[in-house]
């Protein structure tokens, strides 16, 4: 079985990796942040949803989308729970706590065949 860094190493070539069988200790979360990386984690290769969507396919308030940012933001492992997947409403990509920040999460994106938005609205920045 090849390390989590080969296969890495494979995801930042252009390679199809899934991350989703890989062991993680987040430690002590709390309970909503545990339902959302969770669920993040169930995001296949080149799948996308928003902030706003996981709080209501978590069966959240709409105002939860917040908190869904936030456990983003604090994600300790962005390749393996990844976030980049999750987008700001309407196109745009949103933070991303990794280095780099949006235009690693939008690079990202584009190696798992995510397009940006082609209405020339303010989106992905590449």
């Amino acid at each position: 079985m090849r390390t989590v860094v080969d296969s890495a190493q494979r995801y930042f070539g252009g390679e199809r990796v899934d991350f989703s069988a890989v062991e993680i200790d987040l430690g002590e979360q709390e309970p909503l942040f545990e339902r959302i990386y969770a669920f993040v984690r169930a995001l296949g290769y080149g799948e996308t949803t928003t902030y706003g969507a996981i709080a209501k396919a978590l069966g959240e308030e709409p105002q939860v989308a917040r908190i869904v940012g936030e456990a983003m933001s604090r994600n300790p492992v962005p390749l393996i729970v990844p976030c980049h997947r999750v987008t700001a409403a309407g196109g745009k990509i949103g933070g991303f706590s990794a280095p780099g920040g949006s235009h690693s999460k939008a690079h990202m994106l584009a190696l798992e065949g995510v397009v940006p938005p082609s209405d020339g609205q303010a989106g992905f920045g590449f």
